[in-house]
């Protein structure tokens, strides 16, 4: 039996008034993602992991309702400015979503933005800005492998340079490694001065 628009309804506000994670990404701009794709497409190739939208991770992880994350993500976007981001370090990590991972240059204005975001988010501090090239558990040797192999394919991605003028928040479900139940539930522009 077909659900009627008003149930549709009923269900759509029951949903966006119950308690799910978010998280805040930074969205790359369009020259950085294709360059940062193209590196990402030939790690999953040989190393297997998910499909990652490339971005740099803000706001880690937030219980909220819909509503209140709705509304706090876009006092983040009217309060924030466009944040410059240089890479410092290309890194490995134990962590399944920072398996392999660039590093953002912690300038003082990049700590003053995402810790004005975090805090409109409900957070008293923001993730450690960091751009995941793929997400898994590898190996010591598969992680030096990957390295390699970032570095051959793009020796200057170390030193990588942009300007973060979008943000999306997602629903995510940290415990769903695919990152199919994941889902992106808005866009926005920081402000430009």
């Amino acid at each position: 039996m077909p659900i009627s628009p008003e149930q549709e309804a009923l269900e759509a506000q029951k949903d966006a008034q119950e308690v799910h994670r978010y998280a805040v990404w930074g969205l790359l701009p369009e020259n950085a993602n294709t360059r940062i794709k193209k590196v990402m497409e030939a790690l999953r190739e040989e190393f297997g992991g998910p499909e990652i939208e490339p971005h740099i991770t803000i706001v880690g992880s937030c219980l909220m309702t819909e509503d209140e994350a709705i509304g706090s993500f876009r006092e983040g976007c009217n309060s924030v400015k466009q944040i410059y981001c240089k890479v410092e370090n290309f890194e490995t990590s134990k962590f399944y979503f920072q398996c392999l991972s660039l590093v953002m240059e912690i300038t003082e204005d990049l700590k003053a933005q995402t810790r004005w975001f975090a805090g409109c988010m409900n957070r008293p501090f923001p993730a450690m800005p960091h751009l995941s090239l793929l997400y898994g558990n590898l190996t010591a040797e598969e992680k030096k492998r990957a390295k390699e192999k970032v570095l051959a394919m793009d020796e200057s991605i170390a030193g990588l340079t942009f300007l973060l003028s979008r943000m999306a928040l997602y629903r995510v479900n940290f415990a769903d490694r695919t990152q199919k139940s994941w889902e992106r539930i808005l866009e926005g522009h920081l402000r430009v001065n």
